[in-house]
């Protein structure tokens, strides 16, 4: 495989950051994740980091080779950090579930595969245009797919943060499932929560990362979505690759793009942010919290490793 990639995530104007999001890899696939936390306290974020680290932590043993079914990983491990979280509000006898957002994409052979829950967003952009993207599980989207309000209205709709289908909750997730997708090389894949893709049409992001450097290009995206969401600026993250393969292509070679070919088979490297460690996240917790939390969310997720 060859890509180049970049993460980032970003308080706003709020207290806390319940944004969560990593990716990691071995020599045959990449798995990106994003996750956007809801809960009072510091639950959402506990939601968040449960999701994205259920799903990082089990990527080694299911990745070190190629697997057979991206959708059955994304399917088991999704649920798993499902139950996680309701074991967790279960602990700490919590009269209503933290919940959370999740948006997943593993990438084999030059093939794309997503899932998703909540209003977390994946967007496959090509030559400088949206090919496609997630649909919302929110109420604001219904209304739109039912003829009852605009795109224009959304944003603005008293309703935009009431969201269905997400991890945690005492409802069984709504899980929606892509199809298996070839990228070409220069294809950009985005996942990023919605701070950023309410304020930030897909056009707009598409004509951004088409040809720039993405280090650049998601800093200076999400330096715009801050702006225009003055004031009251949500948490905001995004993760983007630009793929350097083409479909059972190895031809190409770029001194900019990661290439996987000479990683052993057993090694994955992973980039995802300790619990409350970040050096940019405020959090509410005090160092004895954070370590608290961080135990009990190893010992959540290691419950359904196994």
């Amino acid at each position: 495989m060859k890509f180049t990639i970049y993460q980032e995530s970003r308080t706003g104007k709020r207290a806390n950051n319940e944004d969560r999001l990593a990716y990691c890899y071995s020599r045959e696939a990449l798995l990106m994740v994003v996750a956007d936390g809801m809960g009072g306290h510091y639950y959402g974020e506990v939601a968040a980091q449960i999701a994205v680290q259920t799903l990082t932590e089990a990527f080694p043993q299911a990745f070190k080779r190629k697997v057979l079914d991206p959708f059955m990983f994304l399917q088991e491990n999704m649920l798993n950090a499902h139950r996680g979280i309701l074991d967790f509000a279960g602990k700490h006898h919590l009269l209503d579930s933290p919940r959370t957002t999740c948006v997943a994409c593993i990438v084999q052979n030059s093939v794309a595969y997503w899932a998703h829950a909540g209003d977390s967003r994946l967007y496959l952009l090509r030559n400088g245009k949206v090919l496609t993207q997630t649909r919302d599980h929110s109420r604001v989207r219904m209304l739109v797919d039912q003829g009852k309000i605009s795109e224009a209205e959304v944003t603005g709709h008293p309703d935009r943060n009431k969201i269905y289908g997400c991890l945690g909750g005492q409802q069984a997730p709504q899980i929606e499932y892509s199809r298996k997708t070839t990228l070409e090389t220069g294809d950009v894949l985005l996942l990023c929560t919605d701070g950023a893709w309410s304020v930030l049409p897909g056009d707009s992001m598409a004509a951004a990362l088409k040809t720039a450097d993405l280090m650049r290009a998601v800093p200076a995206l999400l330096d715009q979505a801050e702006e225009r969401g003055g004031p009251h600026a949500d948490n905001l993250s995004m993760i983007a690759v630009r793929w350097g393969d083409t479909y059972l292509d190895e031809s190409s070679s770029s001194s900019s793009l990661i290439s996987t070919k000479t990683m052993a088979r057993d090694t994955v490297m992973t980039k995802l942010d300790e619990f409350g460690r970040h050096p940019t996240r405020k959090s509410e917790l005090s160092d004895q919290e954070i370590e608290l939390a961080i135990e009990e969310i190893r010992s959540t997720i290691q419950k359904y490793s196994k």
